[in-house]
């Protein structure tokens, strides 16, 4: 479980380490890299995450040799993914099955790309640069590759009627990733529901959720939030999470009367 960390003590650390060993003080490593003195301790301190070219900037004007560079890949990764959604990305490429529930916007295996760059682009603080939204967009395009996969995995998703209709990306956006997820949704292995706003009952009012069947036919569930995100494979916490996403599925509208009411969304943007 990785929960929250925003940055690495031990990747700041080796920052500075290399900082001090040349002489170099923050605010003038900060020129180097486009960041203040105090985004740099913030670094340091493993407070904030390396963002832009400071990696590689400083790798090279610190004579680290590739050590930030191999460091900065081990606790980042190679997408500029924080390293619980890298946990959670492993699992989902190689899931056996895989079910979501998703309250506020489209979950991020069936997003478009025009609906991909709006979401990283709003969704996060501090502001991202732009080639890390562009690795950030393709790492999440890539994750439709499940969809093709031999054996295909069985995949279903519950969204609320809500994200049918934000429009994020602005309606020319929202509309082609509604015609997206009409395509996918006519996969045999792919049933999608939508949760109408009218529902009176419902099981699913303390988040989103994603359930998960591994390779070795294990179950997990994964929950994601402001801080991080997190598994959950113990009893009963597994069977209760399990258990909600069953009454969703049964709550909301079933697949072809989900299609229908996605269509008409559609029609109107």
């Amino acid at each position: 479980m990785h929960s929250g960390d925003r940055g690495s003590e031990t990747f700041g650390a080796l920052l500075r380490f290399f900082r001090e060993r040349t002489g170099m003080t923050q605010e003038a490593l900060g020129r180097h890299v486009g960041y203040s003195k105090s985004q740099v301790a913030m670094v340091e301190r493993g407070e904030r995450s390396p963002k832009g070219q400071l990696v590689e900037i400083a790798d090279e004007v610190l004579g680290a040799q590739g050590a930030l560079a191999v460091l900065a890949e081990k606790e980042f990764g190679k997408g500029g993914l924080r390293p619980w959604t890298e946990d959670y990305l492993a699992e989902e490429k190689k899931a056996a099955a895989l079910h979501v529930y998703q309250t506020h916007l489209i979950p991020g295996s069936l997003q478009t790309e025009a609906y991909a760059r709006a979401v990283i682009t709003c969704n996060c603080y501090p502001t991202l640069e732009d080639e890390e939204i562009e690795k950030q967009v393709a790492t999440r395009l890539r994750r439709q590759q499940l969809f093709a996969r031999k054996p295909p995995p069985n995949v279903s998703y519950v969204l609320e009627e809500s994200t049918l209709t934000r429009p994020l990306g602005g309606p020319a956006a929202l509309k082609e990733q509604l015609h997206h997820i009409l395509a996918i949704g006519e996969l045999r292995h792919v049933e999608i529901q939508v949760m109408p706003h009218d529902r009176q009952v419902h099981a699913g009012l303390n988040g989103s959720m994603i359930l998960l069947e591994t390779e070795e036919r294990r179950q997990l569930a994964y929950v994601e939030g402001h801080r991080g995100g997190y598994f959950v494979s113990e009893q009963p916490d597994l069977g209760d999470l399990l258990g909600k996403y069953g009454t969703l599925r049964a709550q909301a509208l079933n697949p072809e009367e989900s299609a229908t009411l996605i269509e008409e969304v559609a029609g109107k943007l």
